[in-house]
């Protein structure tokens, strides 16, 4: 498809739907992705900054790789936006995006593609760069072209609409003196020198060991990190911290541990980050969910039992303790362990030996004990369903895991290694998480903790399509809805409702081929009908005044054919 023959531009009321203005928290999103006004000065400051201190090379570079990553993102809109659309319609999602994002106008001059032969050549005008323009402004003339993050932006949305490399190049710029920029494009094998394109957009050397140190500073902090057989556990707020410092202070003693907190904070991992930090981390972890174990066999399964010790005992079996000697025994929901085990438990951490049920011979354990529990054992222990002297056995080191609405900023780490997760365990590429899809999951509540997002998580990998981002309505079947605004064809700013409710109505109007004028005779005398004649309720309920109605009521009867 040659400039000759390319059809207009389509209409951009479908991308201008797709950014909404939302005045209460102060964000502008489009479609998932959330976007930023930036004065264009900011960006000459920014780019005088690096021109200073990185040189023209390593900023011209720099510059290019972030519109490539702007373009990729804008190339995930296109195919969802337009799916049935004609290949070039589809296309286009980007040079409109790219005009409505404020960066530059886009004419078409040439558009050719071909996929069985891996073939695209595209040739647009640009007028208006705002990069060309900051720069002229500060350094003056050119002699190079000098839109370094628009071109990025062509060639990164191309590569991404296509899936396969393409590379642009401006060949023309207001800044060296021409009329307007002009940029050509192609797939990366099509240019003769398409290595040496390719390699603007591999990363600096200076900033390949600016990433390598700071690989080194996370490699040693998440060394630093409690850890067990499923890795580090995650977190960066004060909330956490504190936590973990608590766990290292304790995990070199023998000190019973209590772990508090609500369901699905992750008292577990916790118990196995304590276990894999200190001096036991080489023998066994035992967990036994207390809750889980009929009454009538919890003490069987905690103490062991001797052969015939009760009805279907074929032979003797070692209880969680004997089995977690040398290491750690984690009793989870420990507020639901019946009054009779307390009493045998209490015994165990006193004297440090079991004696298995139906047996007579104690049997010595060395085995470290955490607690864990959601439940509030002082106040279990005024209702008699706790032994306080279990309690001040139990309660020497405890520990409050706070639940996640209290660290916020450890939502984003956790979903991240999450989706990496399952991504694994599912075999799928997942693009990471839109914005929107962030911004949800900060907002959330989290009632059910660290174990309701993994769950979210893994439906919204399950959902995602393939080398997509996972967005909120993946993982929040109703989203909150927000008060927006959107861009209307004038360019003003109204209220998301009322544009969705303006289209519809302007369908209805087109669907049912009345005028203008045909449409306001149908209004008025539907409204005087309802009010019965009465003209001032009829002009209220239009939202006019008397007069007003009464004048566009003349002006029907002028316009009326005379009778016969």
């Amino acid at each position: 498809m040659r400039a000759s023959t390319l059809p207009p531009l389509p209409s951009d009321a479908d991308l201008r739907r797709l950014l909404h203005f939302s005045p209460v928290d102060g964000r502008i999103w489009l479609s998932d992705q959330r976007m930023l006004l930036v004065h264009a000065a900011a960006i000459q400051a920014l780019r005088r900054e690096l021109m200073g201190s990185l040189g023209a090379a390593h900023t011209r570079r720099l510059l290019m790789r972030a519109g490539y990553a702007s373009g990729e993102r804008d190339a995930l809109l296109a195919r969802r936006v337009r799916p049935d659309a004609a290949l070039f319609d589809a296309f286009a999602v980007g040079p409109q995006l790219h005009m409505l994002e404020g960066a530059v106008r886009v004419q078409p001059r040439v558009f050719e593609h071909d996929e069985a032969a891996g073939h695209f050549h595209g040739v647009f005008q640009w007028d208006h760069s705002w990069e060309s323009e900051v720069h002229q402004r500060a350094w003056g003339p050119q002699d190079a072209p000098v839109c370094w993050m628009l071109l990025g932006y062509a060639s990164g949305y191309t590569s991404a609409f296509f899936r396969r490399p393409a590379l642009y190049k401006e060949v023309r710029c207001t800044a060296c003196g021409d009329a307007h920029c002009l940029i050509e494009g192609r797939f990366a094998h099509e240019w003769p020198d398409g290595e040496q394109l390719a390699r603007d957009y591999d990363p600096d050397s200076m900033l390949v060991r600016i990433g390598e140190l700071q690989s080194q500073v996370e490699a040693l902090r998440t060394q630093l990190q409690p850890a067990d057989d499923k890795g580090p556990l995650l977190g960066c707020s004060r909330a956490f911290n504190d936590t973990v410092a608590l766990l290292r202070k304790a995990a070199p003693t023998q000190v019973t541990v209590l772990l508090t907190g609500e369901t699905g904070v992750g008292k577990e991992r916790f118990a196995r980050a304590l276990h894999a930090m200190g001096p036991r981390a080489g023998k066994a972890f035992v967990a036994v969910n207390c809750a889980a174990l009929p009454a009538e066999l919890i003490e069987s399964e905690l103490f062991g039992a001797e052969r015939g010790a009760y009805t279907g005992a074929m032979g003797a079996r070692a209880g969680r303790f004997e089995r977690a000697h040398g290491g750690t025994l984690l009793l989870d929901e420990l507020g639901e362990l019946p009054l009779p085990a307390q009493a045998k438990l209490l015994r165990v951490l006193q004297q440090g030996e079991v004696e298995r049920l139906g047996g007579t011979e104690p049997r010595k354990v060395d085995v470290r004990v955490v607690a864990a529990t959601n439940v509030d054992l002082e106040k279990a222990v005024e209702e008699g369903r706790f032994r306080r002297d279990l309690l001040y056995r139990l309660n020497v080191y405890p520990i409050r895991i706070p639940p996640l609405r209290e660290r916020p900023e450890d939502i984003e780490p956790l979903a991240l290694h999450l989706l990496q997760r399952y991504a694994a365990l599912h075999g799928k590429r997942v693009a990471g998480f839109t914005d929107l899809a962030m911004a949800a999951m900060r907002q959330h509540a989290w009632p059910g903790n660290v174990r309701e997002l993994e769950n979210l998580i893994e439906r919204g990998v399950i959902l995602a399509a393939q080398d997509e981002p996972v967005d909120a309505a993946m993982l929040f079947p109703s989203p909150d809805t927000r008060s927006a605004l959107t861009v209307n064809a004038a360019g003003s700013l109204e209220s998301e409702a009322r544009s969705a409710q303006s289209a519809s109505l302007y369908d209805t109007v087109q669907a049912s081929g009345l005028t203008l004028e045909a449409l306001e005779d149908v209004l008025i005398r539907e409204a005087v009908e309802r009010a019965g004649g009465n003209l001032a309720a009829a002009a209220r309920a239009l939202g006019l005044t008397r007069p007003q109605l009464s004048y566009r009521l003349s002006r029907r009867q002028e316009r009326a054919p005379p009778a016969g």
